[in-house]
């Protein structure tokens, strides 16, 4: 069984453990642990919606498969660049969560390269939104991974609360319409073969 991890102390998001594979948010798990999946999933979309109602917000419909991706705009790491989702039109776009202090998403990482690395960036990209507060740690893990990929910075959660993520690490799939195909809650072996050929059918429109 997988994990998720979230921030330490009482502002950590609701979340549930996940079984890596190629299915997307709940799918692999244990029977008995389906509906207790759809139970969290639904308490942690109404408690991302109840926090950003209390901070002026405006709340999303849930962010599931069918549903465009919402637009974003952060800052990319170690450059005086921003990077939207919008910029990426046209492409298949893989949105991962995560941070620095999680061990499940530094474990997800080295394979998340190899699947970066299989495709021409005309076709796909991946952006990896970290919810560190501070540059300098997400720097140093950078470099000590060796991470090619683009990194773009959340420190104030507020496009992880848009994407309703219910922990980290936590990615969506986004086709080349901007509409999500899959959330995928908890570390993935992103260079399985399964996800290069979802990724190529959707590149291809099949």
């Amino acid at each position: 069984m997988s994990q998720t991890s979230h921030p330490p102390g009482p502002a950590a998001s609701p979340g549930q453990a996940a079984t890596p594979g190629p299915q997307g948010q709940g799918e692999g798990a244990p029977a008995g642990g389906a509906g207790l999946i759809r139970v969290v999933a639904v308490a942690a979309v109404l408690a991302v919606g109840l926090a950003m109602i209390l901070q002026g917000e405006s709340v999303p419909v849930q962010l599931t498969r069918g549903v465009e991706a919402p637009d974003f705009e952060l800052p990319l790491l170690g450059d005086s660049q921003s990077v939207s989702l919008s910029d990426q039109q046209g492409k298949v776009v893989l949105v991962n969560f995560w941070a620095t202090w999680c061990k499940p998403c530094e474990e997800e990482i080295p394979s998340m390269g190899r699947l970066y690395d299989r495709f021409d960036r005309a076709d796909f990209e991946m952006l990896a939104i970290s919810v560190d507060e501070d540059a300098e740690p997400v720097e140093e893990f950078r470099s000590r991974l060796g991470i090619q990929f683009p990194i773009l910075m959340d420190p104030t959660q507020k496009t992880a609360r848009l994407y309703q993520t219910m922990g980290f690490p936590e990615s969506l799939l986004v086709d080349r319409d901007g509409v999500v195909v899959e959330r995928y809650v908890g570390p993935r072996d992103w260079d399985h073969p399964s996800y290069e050929k979802r990724i190529r059918s959707l590149i291809t429109g099949g």
